[in-house]
């Protein structure tokens, strides 16, 4: 896999943004990636030290929706992985050029 098909996006919410002081960054990646292939692709783009990676699986919501005229239908939300990485002491990311994760 290639780097940029291993991590997806930035995960920006309240508490991501708080565990930025302890070195931790949160991403959205891709399903079937592995701690390895997350620690790679995050040193590749970033060009940081990655010193430990927490993988979770979300499991997607139901979520109902209605059309005009119609009954409500039940749909399923995709399930997806998120990592929360840690870098070495003293490292940042910054992403084009402004880093979303400094307060």
């Amino acid at each position: 896999m290639d780097a940029r098909d291993v991590v997806l996006a930035p995960l920006i919410t309240e508490k991501s943004m708080t565990n930025t002081m302890g070195q931790q960054y949160t991403f959205r990646v891709a399903s079937a990636a592995t701690k390895t292939q997350i620690r790679h692709a995050v040193e590749e783009i970033f060009k940081v030290n990655v010193t430990k990676v927490n993988t979770v699986n979300v499991k997607g919501k139901m979520k109902s929706f209605s059309r005009r005229r119609a009954r409500p239908t039940a749909g399923k939300q995709s399930d997806w992985k998120k990592a929360v990485v840690t870098l070495k002491d003293g490292q940042k990311i910054q992403l084009g050029g402004v880093n979303y994760f400094e307060q």
